[in-house]
């Protein structure tokens, strides 16, 4: 695993040279997809049944936190696409089959918010509509949607996960947005596709954490929760933009002068340095709270034990939290660099507004997730379809 996270780091003054690259063409160079491959980052939580590594989750979100501090917008899709490998070893085998039988290189992107319309029918299930923010999507040839399953009365009987090959769908190009614009997190249309029953998972088997995959893939990476493997892969990538912009920053600061402050230099300013220790303090607090998440959630997996709520809904709240603390940091950050900051092309300002559109990521809600945590403490129940 090591290897990987030496072929990442060694990676990382390319995909910094190439972020506003990324941003001006709204993706990803498939270049950097390429040699993000190469790594074998695309592996990493890929179950070794299909050629995967099956490395721990740290593993993975440590990859993923240096990738978005050289460029937000290709960790964040790093970590999107990086994470369905996970997601479709708790498919039905012959799901993995489809995707990685010819090619276990293959690569899926997602959007989980059920937009579109699912009905069931005979052998499987009809979809329809349109699916927005399918990060990477022009990396990807398969995709996982999102969907509420109606029955002839149009009543919801199930939320499930449907996995669609590129022929049966199209890519329509509407991303065009202030922040992670390189991301290419544009719209899925299904029209009147046939998904097979076995390309779906419910959302119920996920959140009991009890999979038709892990018949095959039976290592306790497979056993971690969906709420926290998922989750912390949205906050993952914004801590590490804001780490980018902690780098940039504080090197930034070495060579400023300050011309409204007769020339003092920055790296001389006591206010300067508070703000840099606060946001130093604010990043390490996020991270540490995720290895020590991760780290007692691996634990209950390879003791084959039942995760307790609790760890569940903490990691949870420690995960929404981490996404505030690194806001906060990027922000003390981005005040304390002046206005020559705000110049398009530096990387301060694009880190900025990628961690800023991260945030608004659904699963991004503090009060939610937060008040899940809330009930829980005063033993009160929690919703069942509740992500965590």
């Amino acid at each position: 695993m090591q290897a990987v996270i030496a072929g990442v780091t060694e990676l990382l003054p390319v995909l910094r040279q190439r972020a506003q690259e990324a941003e001006d063409g709204r993706v990803i160079p498939a270049e950097s997809v390429k040699s993000l491959a190469e790594t074998g980052f695309f592996k990493l939580l890929q179950p070794k049944s299909a050629g995967g590594l099956e490395a721990g989750p740290v593993t993975f979100f440590d990859a993923v936190r240096l990738i978005a501090s050289a460029c937000g917008s290709t960790g964040w899709v790093a970590s999107v696409v990086g994470v369905h490998p996970w997601q479709l070893a708790l498919f039905p085998p012959q799901a993995q089959d489809d995707v990685w039988g010819a090619d276990p290189a293959t690569r899926m992107s997602s959007s989980y918010a059920p937009t579109g319309k699912a009905r069931k029918i005979e052998g499987g299930y009809q979809l329809d509509g349109r699916w927005s923010f399918s990060s990477g999507c022009d990396h990807a040839t398969w995709v996982l949607l999102g969907g509420i399953v109606l029955d002839d009365d149009h009543k919801p009987i199930d939320f499930r996960t449907f996995l669609l090959p590129i022929s049966d769908y199209l890519i329509d190009d509407v991303w065009d947005t202030v922040g992670l614009r390189g991301t290419g997190s544009n719209d899925i249309v299904v029209d009147n596709a046939f998904v097979p029953e076995h390309r779906s998972l419910s959302f119920t088997d996920v959140t009991r954490c009890a999979c038709p995959g892990q018949a095959r893939n039976e290592g306790p990476l497979y056993r971690i929760p969906f709420g926290s493997i998922f989750s912390y892969a949205i906050t993952t990538p914004i801590i590490g933009m804001a780490t980018g912009a902690y780098a940039a920053h504080v090197e930034y600061q070495r060579q400023r002068v300050r011309a409204s402050y007769v020339g003092q230099k920055s790296a001389d300013d006591p206010f300067a340095q508070v703000r840099i220790a606060e946001a130093a303090a604010l990043l390490d607090a996020a991270w540490l709270a995720l290895e020590r998440d991760m780290t007692e959630l691996m634990a209950y997996a390879n003791n084959n034990e039942k995760i307790p709520l609790p760890l569940r809904l903490r990691t949870r709240r420690d995960q929404v939290t981490g996404t505030g603390q690194a806001i906060r940091a990027v922000d003390l950050l981005f005040e304390n660099s002046g206005g020559r900051a705000l110049k398009m092309g530096t990387p301060i300002q694009r880190f900025w507004r990628d961690a800023h559109a991260g945030r608004v990521h659904a699963i991004n809600d503090p009060e939610r997730a937060l008040t899940m945590f809330g009930r829980g403490e005063f033993g009160h129940d929690v919703p069942p379809d509740a992500m965590f």
